[in-house]
């Protein structure tokens, strides 16, 4: 999924090969999904012999700057990718269009032919991404309510350890949350934790000044290599997480055993021997007696109903603070719903996505529950008067 540095080297290639040209010729796709607000045509005849001034960004949003407004925005969402032909510009994992493609590609949602024959073009295979066009794109959401740009606009560190002292929400779901840092997606909160040695699940509010200043370090340091060889993943430090953490496939990274667990919604991966939970919930993730687990057939053991781990369990507990559970059919809890692979979550800029799919999940299990609970009571009951009625046929033989 594209994020800061990804969509900032698609700014910095439109910025280097686009600025200076006027469009002469534009093609927008009759796709109203990623397409939003405006008719393909009306989009068109706007960006005709129109000059580009500048590429902006902020977070994960672009916006071209031309002479006049409005301008084409882009929120690339988890596939969207800009394209220039005949120039490199970096590919993520979830790009669509290789080299020997047709051009444009049939995902293309945004075409411009400009003046020297260049030719731009924006795609998107999965249809989660947002072209607008926007008289001023940083006054209006989404851009208008992010936070500060992780890349241009870091908080000092007194300020992020300020505002931490005050989130008592886990450190992953804060860091993906576009309101309080634009930029940071799943990946790059995943390895600025890794290195800062923090557990995802650990509350914002319980971090140490060393451990704010660990991670306010690593934030810069990830952000600024990964701009710098142009978001570029072949060329990442060998011993970044990055590397090992696609598909929740087994593995280690210099030697460490690599975990999955979900934490803000999203696939999460971590080193359980070197990013460990502190202070109390430590304390309760030791202390806590384990669950009663009721036996399957074969001796297996159900426990749907229980948090992936304990440390999930700590966090529903502390972060959610959903008391006791009422009797009757209830929803598993929120951390062992089935949720996809973070690079399939179909979420926004947030970043948190696929609850309404968890819950539609949690009830269909539950509804077969009840339907086996209840066949089982019925086979159970027929059993029984079948049993009472061969006893009294037996009495009347004897007598």
């Amino acid at each position: 999924m594209p994020e800061l540095p990804e969509v900032e080297a698609a700014r910095r290639a439109v910025e280097e090969h686009c600025v200076g040209k006027k469009i002469k010729k534009a093609i927008i796709a009759n796709d109203t999904k990623v397409i939003d607000g405006v008719s393909p045509s009306d989009f068109e005849a706007v960006l005709l012999g129109k000059t580009v001034i500048s590429a902006r960004r902020k977070g994960k949003n672009l916006w071209l700057q031309l002479d006049s407004p409005p301008f084409p925005s882009f929120q690339f969402g988890m596939a969207g990718a800009i394209y220039i032909k005949g120039v490199a510009v970096t590919k993520y994992k979830r790009s669509a269009v290789n080299d020997t493609d047709e051009w444009p590609s049939k995902y293309s949602k945004f075409f411009i032919e400009l003046d020297d024959g260049l030719e731009l073009s924006f795609t998107d295979k999965r249809r989660f991404a947002k072209v607008r066009l926007l008289k001023d794109p940083a006054a209006v959401p989404p851009i208008s309510e992010l936070g500060p740009d992780a890349l241009l606009e870091p908080m000092t560190i007194d300020e992020f350890i300020e505002s931490l002292s005050k989130k008592k929400i886990a450190i992953k779901a804060l860091l993906l949350d576009q309101s309080y840092i634009a930029g940071i997606g799943n990946w790059i909160a995943d390895e600025v934790l890794y290195q800062a040695r923090i557990h995802p699940l650990q509350v914002a509010a319980s971090l140490s000044k060393e451990n704010c200043r660990d991670l306010h370090k690593c934030i810069k340091e990830v952000i600024q290599y990964a701009v710098r060889v142009d978001a570029d993943c072949s060329r990442f430090p060998l011993e970044w997480l990055f590397h090992f953490r696609w598909g929740k496939r087994p593995g280690k990274v210099n030697g460490k055993k690599i975990d999955f667990i979900n934490a803000g919604g999203r696939t999460t991966a971590y080193v359980p021997e070197l990013q460990k939970l502190s202070g109390n919930q430590a304390a309760k993730a030791v202390g806590e007696p384990k669950k009663r687990t009721s036996k399957k057939k074969g001796g297996g053991k159900d426990d749907s109903d229980e948090p992936a781990n304990k440390e999930e369990e700590i966090i529903e507990s502390d972060e959610l603070k959903k008391g006791p559970k009422p009797r009757g059919r209830t929803k598993k809890p929120l951390m062992k719903r089935k949720i996809e692979d973070s690079d399939d979550d179909e979420g926004g800029d947030n970043d948190i996505g696929g609850a309404a799919a968890a819950d539609s999940d949690s009830d269909e299990v539950q509804k077969k529950k009840m339907k086996k609970a209840t066949s089982k009571a019925e086979k159970a009951s027929k059993r029984k008067v079948q049993t009472s009625q061969n006893s009294k046929k037996a009495k009347k033989k004897a007598k």
